[in-house]
């Protein structure tokens, strides 16, 4: 299932971790593993935010992708996503 990772990152673990190389290893890691179609940086409510975009083909991976995550005092949010022609097909099976 296509799924979007939302990583909201804590300004003063995240500054840690960046200084430390903890972060970029952790990311570079994620991206590996992943595979995914894209990937978005940007700010979120003034802090350092992740926008990854993968498919998910097993609930445990919420897990893995979640800890490492977690070390480094980010927020995680993972939810499902879908495409526009995904979103067509949605409706069509719901009759409108």
């Amino acid at each position: 299932m296509r799924m979007m990772l939302r990583m909201v990152i804590d300004a003063t673990d995240g500054s840690d971790a960046i200084q430390s190389g903890a972060m970029q290893r952790a990311i570079g890691a994620l991206v590996e593993k992943l595979k995914p179609e894209a990937v978005y940086f940007s700010t979120e409510d003034g802090m350092r935010a992740g926008y990854i975009v993968f498919d998910m083909t097993s609930a445990n991976q919420q897990v893995e992708i979640g800890e490492p995550l977690f070390d480094l005092g980010c927020e995680v949010h993972l939810t499902p996503c879908m495409t526009p022609d995904e979103l067509q097909a949605g409706f069509a099976a719901a009759g409108r």
